[in-house]
């Protein structure tokens, strides 16, 4: 469902509305729904440890359940017993009692504190920022003995199984940013309670229906041998993209490039205070763990000669000291911010985090690695239905960063608000048929807009193009523009069409935000 919500500190606001022609109807009556709710679970690698930074910028825009320390293939803690544990195929080559797992690992609850310090900066910016204390309370340890152990209960595991059994509405995102077992024991918790009893029908169906797993990858084989076998009707996405990993300089376009540089990340990340601080780059002198031979990036200032001589694995190339790292599990949450591109309600819409496509042997997972987005020269870059938002993201990233030591509302930038009076914009229209639209946008900080309309035509499905034209009138702080088009003749009953509308603002730095209206043909 779409989300409305008025921004309470920006008091101001964007009107965007939607008409068709005479026998163009709303698809359905326009209604209000609440944050997206989800839980994070994560594995403490750097790149989690950079995506929870970002992920508490933006959240503000869900409603956070929990924050769980997970386990993974490249991560996992041991019983502290001494047992050791060993599969085949790891980094590790002979049974091990850990691996990778700080002793006093802590890295969610420095995140936590990290924002608890810039939540007085943050939320003069927007009201809606969860107080600290309430991030606090949602910490739990998760499943993180063993690679893939759900033979007990956690923590972390009954938060995941109470919320799902809450009673409240959904879905709930469960992110898996490193492996699933956490989740797939709260799943088993609840199978082992129901099955079996008159009730074990509709608890599997309504927790089927509420849950959508978000995952990078299988880090682990509890959703393969688990979840996908017993809960079958539970979505899970599939949202591992290259963009926001270690290796995004295979991806970025080339005129994106520069949000990778260390002139650019100094200037906008590791620079802005408490979060800035903790923010992992090329050769921080950090380390996960004293002595991790696999994490080499703190210590790159070394050169990959004594690297390799220490005992390093050098298994990605070294870059200028100071640039981006990476961010891998970012594209979890991308499409749960409240940017208007509506990217959480399909895994095949697409938005900040990438796009999916459905598997044609499990209908209820969607991959990543199966979307293709085209350029407006027809080709199809690598990753470009995440890649091709980079820019924007990684601008709003460092608006987020610079409310986060500015207590002045004024002294920074704001995106523009793209919002409806109520409802989904949502439109039926016939084939031949001519569907106008029109928007009206002011920004918070009476920078000045511009916009364009264009088609997402590989998130619709009619494949087909359809010609826009389009014409604007501005004023600072206000913007107006108009567009429409022909449904083409072709155009199959139940195929969608959607079109986007995008605001940028001249601020500094330059935001971006999106309405998306989606036209099914009837």
């Amino acid at each position: 469902m779409a989300r409305q919500w008025i921004r309470r500190s920006l008091g101001t606001f964007l009107l965007l509305t939607v008409t068709a022609g005479l026998t163009a109807t709303p698809a359905e009556a326009v209604t209000q729904s609440p944050r997206p709710r989800t839980i994070v679970t994560a594995d403490p690698e750097l790149d989690d440890a950079n995506s929870l930074i970002r992920y508490l910028l933006y959240s503000n825009e869900v409603t956070t359940e929990g924050l769980v320390y997970a386990s993974s293939r490249f991560h996992w803690k041991g019983d502290g017993k001494g047992t050791e544990f060993f599969l085949p195929g790891r980094e590790y080559t002979t049974p091990q009692t850990s691996w990778r797992w700080a002793r006093d690992e802590q890295f969610i609850h420095t995140a936590v504190k990290a924002y608890a310090e810039v939540y007085p900066n943050l939320v003069r910016h927007d009201r809606d920022y969860p107080d600290p204390r309430s991030l606090f309370s949602k910490i739990r340890v998760g499943n993180v003995e063993f690679e893939g152990d759900i033979s007990k209960e956690t923590p972390g595991s009954n938060l995941i199984k109470d919320v799902l059994l809450d009673g409240k509405g959904g879905p709930v995102y469960l992110q898996a940013w490193g492996g699933t077992s956490t989740i797939a024991r709260a799943l088993k918790s609840i199978q082992e309670q129901y099955e079996g009893t008159p009730r074990w029908d509709r608890v599997r169906r309504e927790v089927s229906r509420k849950a959508i797993i978000t995952k990078f990858g299988s880090q682990d084989a509890t959703y393969q041998d688990y979840i996908a076998p017993n809960w079958p009707d539970i979505e899970a996405r599939d949202v591992a993209t290259t963009i926001w990993g270690y290796f995004a300089r295979r991806t970025v376009l080339p005129e994106h490039a520069k949000y990778l540089s260390a002139q650019w990340t100094a200037e906008n990340v590791s620079g802005k205070g408490p979060f800035g601080e903790l923010y992992r780059i090329w050769g921080d002198g950090k380390q996960m763990v004293q002595g991790d031979v696999w994490d080499h990036f703190g210590l790159s200032y070394l050169g990959e000669d004594e690297l390799r001589a220490r005992g390093y694995k050098i298994w990605m190339p070294i870059q200028e000291k100071g640039s981006w790292i990476s961010e891998g599990d970012t594209s979890n949450f991308m499409n749960l911010v409240d940017n208007g591109l509506r990217g959480y309600e399909k895994g095949g819409y697409g938005g900040w985090g990438g796009r999916q496509e459905q598997n044609p042997d499990d209908p209820s997972e969607w991959l990543a690695s199966r979307a293709v987005d085209h350029d407006p020269q027809g080709n199809a870059p690598a990753d470009y239905p995440a890649a091709r938002w980079f820019e924007a993201a990684q601008l709003d990233f460092a608006a987020r960063l610079r409310w986060s030591v500015t207590p002045d509302y004024r002294a920074a930038n704001h995106r523009p608000e793209v919002t409806l009076p109520a409802g989904r914009r949502d439109l039926t229209a016939r084939p031949g048929q001519k569907v106008r639209l029109s928007a009206r946008a002011t920004d918070p900080d009476g920078d000045a807009l511009s916009s364009r309309w264009w088609q997402y035509q590989e998130a619709g499905s009619h494949q087909g193009a359809v010609e826009i034209t389009t014409e604007e009138g501005a004023a600072p702080g206000r913007h107006s523009s108009k567009a429409s088009f022909t449904v083409p003749a072709d155009a199959r009953p139940g195929s969608t069409i959607h079109i986007i509308v995008e605001v940028k603002d001249d601020g500094s730095p330059a935001l971006t935000a999106y309405q998306r209206i989606i036209v099914t043909v009837k």
